[in-house]
């Protein structure tokens, strides 16, 4: 399996970190893609891919909820620490408008300047929608081509979005814990998503899957995503577990 979007450096796993990665082995988890955050976390990122470099693969981008006032500034000293052949997307970026709605306009310019950056080094963008698929449609209606590729991380949409998002012909849905809730209602759209275009995820430490709902999420409870999915496309675990790391494989380059 492959997690492709887990926070392992967050201060959550300071106390396990190892144990942590250990048992996201054992459970047959065998690589984890980092998504960046902001400057923060750029270190714990770098210490995790040198620590653990046939594990760990670490993304670059600016997340949509530390989008301020000096976005501007912020990306060109961001981008400043990009590295050909070590990030493996340009993420998380996107629109959040959950929390705050007081940059928003903000935000729609830093994803468009973030996915200027995806074509430029030739790398998928791994997007966060929050409260905004609007937002981001409106940006990836003007700035799709057939460069493009990326990941809806952590998809709660509807119908809606899936035939949009299938019709832009390069975007995967990250599906994660948010599955198994009881009425997230996302396994019914499910099925309106073909398995080739499916990403598992974790976004550990946050929406730990059912029956650990409320509790550190992980990568080693991945299996419970897993075993969800196989049985909304009628599937063995074995199916789903091989076609999604190809898929994964593939948009990531790995």
């Amino acid at each position: 399996m492959i997690d492709t979007h887990a926070h392992i450096y967050s201060d959550s796993f300071s106390e396990d970190r190892a144990e942590v990665i250990k048992r996201a082995i054992d459970a047959g988890v065998e690589k984890i893609l980092l998504p960046n955050i902001d400057f923060n976390s750029l270190g714990g990122m770098d210490d995790l891919v040198n620590t653990y470099p046939n594990i760990f693969y670490p993304m670059l981008g600016l997340h949509p909820c530390e989008i301020k006032e000096n976005w501007e500034q912020d990306l060109e000293r961001l981008k400043s620490f990009y590295r050909k052949g070590y990030h493996v997307a340009i993420g998380e970026i996107g629109v959040d408008l959950y929390w705050d709605v007081t940059f928003k306009e903000h935000q729609m310019r830093a994803f468009a300047m973030q996915i200027d950056w995806a074509k430029e080094f030739d790398l998928p963008i791994v997007i966060h929608a929050r409260d905004s698929f609007k937002e981001i449609f409106k940006v990836l209606d003007e700035y799709n081509d057939e460069s493009l590729t990326g990941v809806f991380h952590c998809f709660t949409g509807g119908e809606e979005e899936v035939e949009k998002i299938l019709e832009y012909g390069g975007f995967m849905f990250g599906i994660g814990g948010v599955v198994t809730f009881k009425n997230s209602g996302l396994d019914k759209v499910l099925g309106n998503i073909p398995l080739s275009a499916v990403l598992l995820e974790t976004d550990a430490p946050y929406l730990a899957p059912a029956p650990k709902r409320g509790k550190r999420n992980e990568p080693a409870l991945l299996p419970l995503v897993v075993e969800k999915i196989a049985a909304k496309y009628s599937k063995n675990k074995e199916d789903v577990i091989a076609q999604t790391t190809k898929n994964a494989l593939k948009l990531f380059n790995l």
